[in-house]
């Protein structure tokens, strides 16, 4: 098995076998968290797909299977799924367990510096692709959903993001060559600002942010929808 293909793997057992935790009951949430997974990762696997095909970014073959899906390895494809499963898990698990924690001052001056941080560092480097592309969308989706219509859902992501970025360090940290000799992801210098957390070039924190907070928006609506069609009838 490939290094890229254990981390799939590792990444999603643990979220995978809790899923059944009696008080979470991640598993009631599957009917509208596979539908969020499937759109979103969907979208970015075709932006993954071009990124790759004009040279942004690129894999290194000793650390995949070697079975692909159009330009990217099917570790990639799978880590668009796999990661966003993992990361919802824990959001429902803060929900669950700590559903009176909303630190909604915090959230509103986060999300306030995250946007005016995104626009300024895409305006400034707005020459580098994944820079540009990622920092400026997860500045506007961002200020679009927080100051648009302040879902009341949005603190408990807020944290919950805050704590993936532990299993984040390691996970992108291994895919970016902080434990092999060469790194199973690797990035274009010309496309990225050059500021790195250990290997991981700083673009992958709002690339993130943005992936799986579009997964939490499909699943909330598509939440509210359930909750509406069950009201209804």
């Amino acid at each position: 098995m490939s290094l890229y293909l254990w981390i799939n793997v590792l990444s999603i057992a643990g979220p995978l076998f809790l899923s059944f935790d009696k008080k979470v009951h991640f598993y009631t949430h599957w009917k509208t968290l596979i539908p969020a997974i499937l759109i979103i990762g969907s979208v970015f696997v075709a932006w993954d797909i071009y990124f790759t095909d004009i040279g942004v970014w690129g894999f290194n073959p000793e650390y995949l299977s070697g079975i692909s899906f159009f330009n990217l390895p099917i570790e990639e494809v799978m880590f668009f799924f796999t990661i966003p499963y993992a990361c919802v898990f824990i959001y429902e698990v803060v929900r669950a367990y700590f559903p009176k924690f909303r630190p909604v001052k915090f959230s509103y001056y986060f999300s306030l510096l995250f946007t005016i941080v995104c626009f300024v560092l895409a305006t400034i480097y707005h020459d580098n692709w994944y820079t540009a592309v990622a920092l400026f969308g997860a500045g506007i989706v961002n200020w679009i959903v927080y100051f648009g219509f302040t879902p009341k859902w949005y603190p408990y992501f807020i944290v919950a993001f805050m704590i993936t970025q532990i299993p984040f360090l390691i996970v992108n940290g291994v895919l970016t060559g902080v434990a092999t000799d060469d790194p199973v992801v690797w990035y274009n210098p010309e496309e990225i600002m050059g500021f790195r957390i250990l290997s991981i070039p700083i673009e992958d924190v709002f690339y993130n942010f943005l992936m799986l907070f579009s997964v939490v928006i499909v699943h909330e609506y598509l939440k509210n929808l359930w909750d509406q069609k069950i009201k209804s009838t």
